[in-house]
């Protein structure tokens, strides 16, 4: 189980790999080929002009974006790259013809989501300024799909795929088409002073606006982001492994999830060595949930399976605070078909060695927890410390441990079942 001080030292690492990765590209920026992009400035499609710029200067070249407004019209598919700086002062701006997006949007490897942009390669660092902007003009997709989970070929705004020692800083994403982020098939990558607002001003939902996803990755930081949305803010899913989360904000949204994994029948997939520490949630429905398929397929993914098998281990979730979130803290092993609710004791799925500590704040019900296991896989080792001072938003104190199919509690002591129907996310 990681303990804070190896959470520190793990955190530390990524820094000096920082460091040095900065200082390297100082010294050698009067060697790069640097190559600006140009912009069209009438609206049409700068996308070529993007690509054009990497495919010059993708390899110990620098690519820079001025403080304009770039029209992105089209997929870009940008990897490969070795020791290239990307710096963004302007906007990319996604552009809003629904029927390209659907007809051309690239296939990101998992659970058949798509993609608009995919960027991948080795000793990427790619700055932001903290005002360089990626923006999915997502407001269209979310008027359009009306709360639809999932739409095929709805597009993620940005897939980092195949990237190694890398980082990405000082980047906003705004409105995003679906996903803001994922990450995949990538290891040794820091995402930091990360700014995430995918928030709809009509009255449809913004289901499905993840900020960041991970997915077959491995030593991924996430420090220091900012998240606005309406789903999951940072989500450890299938083969991810050493993730750590630090100093973050998450405000609407579904908070930290784990998962969902477990939605290929018969595969095995893992999450392990997870770590969330000094994060701030706000009118979020959790501080952090973990959620598997259920053991009986039905349909298939994006959508719809089950049946899949692996663990969920190692997980420590540290010094959080919240505000007014609906439910501190679940598990549910019940997703299902289109995201409702299945047998939620038929999965194989192994939770284990879970620490929630030192969790602060208000919440607006009972319990403080809701673990709601597999009577084939009961969670195994559960540890929550230090979530005396947590109350109601009345100010009553919170005393509620559900707990369904649990063995080894430690800290607390189970008060009540959980939902005494399934639940897709842990609430009632």
């Amino acid at each position: 189980m990681s303990s804070p001080s190896a959470t520190l030292l793990k955190l530390a690492a990524v820094f000096l790999i920082l460091f040095t990765l900065v200082e390297s590209d100082d010294s050698n920026r009067g060697h790069r080929k640097v190559c600006i992009v140009p912009s069209c400035k009438d609206g049409s499609d700068d996308a070529p002009a993007v690509l054009r710029a990497f495919e010059e200067c993708g390899n110990h070249g620098r690519v820079e974006f001025l403080n304009e407004t770039y029209y992105i019209e089209s997929i870009m598919n940008i990897s490969g790259l070795n020791d290239v700086e990307i710096d963004l002062k302007g906007t990319l701006l996604w552009g809003t013809n629904i029927t390209y997006w659907l007809n051309n949007s690239m296939p990101m490897g998992y659970q058949n989501q798509s993609t608009a942009w995919i960027l991948g390669g080795d000793r990427i660092s790619f700055q932001g300024h903290g005002y360089g902007t990626i923006d999915g003009n997502g407001q269209v997709w979310y008027d359009f799909i009306k709360g639809a989970s999932n739409y095929p070929r709805r597009p993620h705004a940005i897939t980092v795929y195949g990237t190694t020692n890398s980082i990405f800083e000082g980047l906003r994403f705004v409105q995003s088409q679906m996903w803001t982020m994922t990450v995949i098939h990538s290891s040794n990558v820091l995402l930091q002073d990360i700014y995430v607002s995918s928030t709809s001003n009509s009255s449809t939902s913004t289901v499905n606006t993840d900020g960041c996803d991970t997915i077959y990755a491995d030593n991924i930081t996430f420090h220091r982001w900012e998240v606005h949305n309406g789903d999951d803010g940072i989500s450890p899913k299938a083969n991810s492994t050493n993730i750590l989360v630090t100093n973050s904000t998450f405000i609407g949204g579904a908070g930290l999830a784990l998962g969902s994994i477990g939605q290929y029948n018969g595969v095995f997939e893992t999450i392990e060595n997870f770590t969330a520490t000094d994060c701030l949630f706000i009118n979020t429905t959790h501080a952090a949930y973990l959620k598997t398929w259920t053991g009986e397929q039905v349909g298939y993914p994006p959508n719809g399976g089950g049946g899949g098998i692996g663990y969920i281990k190692n997980v420590l979730l540290s010094n959080l605070t919240i505000h007014n979130v609906e439910l501190p803290m679940s598990y549910t092993q019940c997703i299902n078909f289109a995201g409702a609710s299945g047998n939620c004791n038929s999965s194989l799925f192994k939770i284990s060695n879970v620490t929630f500590s030192d969790i602060q704040g208000t919440a607006k019900q009972e319990p403080i927890v809701s673990l709601q296991c597999s009577a084939a896989a009961p969670c195994v080792n559960t540890t929550i410390e230090d979530v005396a001072g947590l109350a109601l938003t009345n100010g009553t104190l919170m005393k509620g441990y559900d707990c369904d199919n649990t063995v080894g509690t430690f800290g607390f002591n189970c008060t009540g079942h959980t939902c005494d129907k399934a639940s897709g996310d842990g609430t009632c």
